[in-house]
């Protein structure tokens, strides 16, 4: 089981009241709600093991030289990321109890969680389930292996199993080319501008036809037919945007990420440190809810 971090904490911290708080007052609901996450997934979901993957850097170099919007809208002038004061506090308290619980984290110089499960998930030699609330990560979606996306945005009690299925159902595309579709269509969120009115049937429609975006320009370079209506002169005029955008959106496989066991400890790594956080933090029943289920 492979964690994106940063997705499941900021669902936490949005989902979890602000009203859980430390002895000082400090929120502490993103905290308690990741821990409350780990703690649902693994008792019903069974992982061997279990890694945190976690952003090294949120807005790598590499994407923005190739597409400069890429999450501009969310950058500060100092090029960190734009978030909740009271969630980037918790931020640290978080690496730290999940240190002292004994679960792997894993992170790589330059690279977003993405790429790091992007890579985890390549160098696994056996089923793989990716926890994370982003479509993004669909392209690793893989039944042979198996590799599948369990998808958060219902939340934990609705947990959406995504296999190549689920993908084909939802989008008409086979998982391996969601980059490609979410190129053509664009993703806001990422500050991806897509191609100007291709939206996701007309990307739908595109990815079955032509099987990706490298097919795609060669067919505007020999003149081929079978674009969709008037759909040619608009790929054409972003062809400079759809050449850059595709090491953007797909993720990275081949991340210098460090080996990490992932084995689920059998004791708590750091009882004393434990301890100490769940008073300093008043991470109560959360807390020692998780470092049960972990090691029993």
């Amino acid at each position: 089981m492979l964690l994106d971090t940063a997705s499941l904490y900021y669902r936490a911290f949005y989902g979890v009241p602000d009203t859980l708080t430390a002895p000082d007052g400090t929120p502490v609901n993103a905290v308690r709600g990741l821990l409350d996450m780990i703690s649902r997934l693994v008792r019903g979901r069974s992982p061997a093991s279990l890694v945190a993957c976690m952003d090294a850097d949120w807005r790598p170099a590499f994407r923005v030289a190739a597409v400069p919007s890429y999450k501009a809208h969310r950058a500060r002038a100092d090029g960190s990321e734009e978030a909740p004061p009271a969630l980037t506090a918790q931020i640290p308290v978080i690496e730290q109890v999940l240190g002292a619980l004994g679960l792997a984290m894993a992170a790589a110089s330059g690279y977003e969680a993405d790429d790091v499960i992007g890579t985890l998930a390549t160098r696994a030699g056996g089923p793989v389930e990716i926890v994370t609330g982003d479509r993004d990560l669909f392209q690793l979606v893989n039944d042979e292996r198996p590799v599948r996306v369990i998808y958060t945005v219902r939340g934990l009690a609705k947990l959406d199993v995504v296999d190549e299925a689920a993908v084909t159902e939802r989008y008409g595309i086979p998982g391996r080319a969601y980059a490609d579709f979410a190129v053509l269509r664009g993703d806001p969120s990422d500050g991806l501008p897509g191609v100007p009115g291709v939206g996701d049937k007309t990307a739908a429609a595109l990815v079955q036809t032509f099987g990706g975006i490298d097919a795609i320009l060669d067919a505007l370079d020999r003149g081929h037919g079978g674009f969709p209506k008037s759909s040619r002169p608009k790929l054409a005029a972003a062809r400079d945007y759809l050449t850059a955008a595709i090491p953007v959106v797909r993720v990275a496989t081949d991340a210098p990420v460090p080996d990490v066991p992932g084995r689920l400890p059998v004791s708590d790594a750091d009882p004393d440190r434990l301890a100490a956080l769940e008073a300093r933090w008043g991470l109560g029943s959360s807390l020692r809810r998780a470092a049960n289920v972990l090691t029993g």
